[in-house]
């Protein structure tokens, strides 16, 4: 899919990268009234729905990995993930959190304009079933951004069909729930109508499985708590709705659990069968940016490389916390845990850091040119939200749950647990997806972030680092959003 999606992108979308994330252009800015003449058209404007996926690895990595007790960073000046790093209450002006807003809503502005396209112009197409595919992926990418959304910043306005800028301005946020109705309708329409799997240039298109992947993660999202806020979790116990999606996904054949970690995020092995779904990128066409997002800059400097493939952020330095490396020798009483190795880099003369996708052997032109995937949903993940959804009183055994944890705990080299419970898994789930931006959700839907964020900041001596509290669950809306249209938007609690 890589070349064929993204040729389409760079005529569309504009998707170069710099240092940030560029304000994309919408696609829909394009479709003029004579735009869709032929397939071809279409096949480009879905494709720029897709464009907007390019900056989700950014939101992954400092919005979530960040957030989370995984790393602690330490600025050489003032930088935009200090806040984000010490929850502070004054963050509504950080690039990253405005990005987050803007590219989310560029993604299903586009999604939006393809969609009424499809309404009123696809006989163009010719083929039936390609008309209904293309509406099903576009569903799926558009529910994918408004999750992103409720799980970044709570109730947003809901927008599900083309407005010109002056509308926009005069729809306020919905509640989540609101939200959460549109997300689960588009889902449940992907998973109805997108293939099982593609070939050729089409693998890395949204498929049922992924679509049904998603739906169960929203519906374990809502199951959690509601923190006294309008957020994410509406403790609405679906974990059974969830479980059959996962069993679903398990029982396709489509899938498989690779016995080797580092095999998973291989150059060399990308869309393998463990990969769901995954943000396609190619060096050279649509490079990415995210291997060296949490990597500093000395560190390709010892190396004899160029500084062109840091983050841009001079030296400051993203280590990974004191709690982190600890937990790779909690409940390990034989072997030693390979992931560790492969995701954490601890020969450098700093304090260790996340380099789980760094392969210097195939590194492109520059750190915004590797050509390298990143992967939204892997089947680990499927296996271990089963055993999350059984702990928390789904069908199943404690038997099933050990089963899952010790498939990944022997793939990782370390010796067998048994009575496994929902502290346990989240810390299982630390250890395998360190680096791929999980942690903090995974905290914040099993209703522990605000003791593990606390916890970590005792643990590792912190003395920058504020108190969690429940409030920061969510980000706040960005300034811009809020001054845009005063009194259309109330902040988010405690930020100003």
């Amino acid at each position: 899919m890589k070349r064929k999606l993204y040729i389409s992108l760079i005529i569309l979308a504009a998707a170069g990268s710099c240092k940030k994330q560029l304000d994309q252009q919408p696609v829909s800015a394009l479709a003029t009234i004579n735009f869709y003449t032929n397939n071809n058209d279409f096949l480009q404007a879905v494709n720029g729905v897709y464009s907007l996926l390019k900056s989700y690895p950014e939101q992954a990595l400092f919005l979530g990995e960040m957030r989370s007790d995984n790393i602690n960073a330490v600025s050489d000046g003032n930088r935009d993930w200090d806040g984000i790093n010490n929850f502070s209450p004054n963050i509504t002006t950080v690039g990253f959190i405005s990005n987050a807003w803007k590219n989310n809503f560029n993604g299903i502005y586009n999604a939006n304009n393809v969609l009424d396209a499809l309404a009123s112009k696809s006989d163009v197409i010719g083929n039936a079933d390609l008309v209904t595919r293309y509406n099903a992926e576009v569903r799926f990418l558009r529910a994918f951004y408004y999750f992103q959304l409720v799980r970044l910043f709570g109730p947003v306005p809901v927008i599900d069909k083309p407005l010109l800028p002056p509308a926009v301005n005069q729809v306020a946020r919905s509640a989540v729930k609101d939200v959460y109705a549109l997300i689960i309708d588009d889902l449940n329409y992907a998973a109805a109508h997108l293939p099982n799997s593609y070939s050729g240039p089409d693998v890395g298109r949204a498929t049922a499985y992924a679509a049904k992947g998603l739906l169960g993660l929203v519906y374990l999202t809502r199951s959690g708590p509601g923190y006294s806020i309008d957020g994410p979790g509406l403790a609405s116990n679906e974990y059974d709705k969830a479980l059959a999606l996962f069993n679903d996904i398990i029982g396709s054949n489509q899938y498989s659990f690779l016995n080797d970690y580092s095999s998973i995020f291989s150059y060399s092995n990308e869309n393998n069968k463990e990969v769901i779904f995954d943000v396609q990128y190619a060096s050279g066409i649509n490079g990415a940016g995210f291997p060296s997002h949490l990597v500093p800059v000395a560190y390709w400097t010892s190396l004899g490389i160029s500084n062109s493939y840091g983050n841009g952020y001079g030296s400051s330095t993203f280590g990974i916390t004191k709690s982190l490396k600890n937990a790779y020798t909690t409940n390990v009483t034989s072997g030693t845990d390979s992931r560790y190795a492969f995701s954490v880099a601890t020969t450098y003369t700093k304090s260790p850091f996340i380099k789980k996708y760094i392969d210097i052997t195939k590194k492109g032109t520059s750190g915004t040119d590797w050509p390298i995937n990143f992967i939204v949903l892997r089947y680990t993940d499927i296996l271990l939200m089963k055993a999350e959804c059984i702990l928390n009183g789904a069908a199943g055994t404690q038997a099933e749950v050990d089963s899952i944890v010790n498939l990944v705990r022997t793939r990782a080299g370390v010796n067998a647990l048994s009575n496994v419970n929902l502290l346990t898994l989240l810390e299982e789930r630390r250890r395998e997806f360190t680096g791929e931006g999980l942690r903090w959700n995974d905290l914040v839907r099993e209703g522990a972030v605000v003791t593990a964020i606390n916890t970590w900041i005792a643990y590792d001596a912190l003395t920058k680092v504020n108190k969690m509290i429940p409030d920061y669950v969510l980000y706040p809306v960005p300034a811009t959003e809020i001054q845009a249209k005063p009194d259309l938007y109330t902040q988010n609690n405690s930020y100003y």
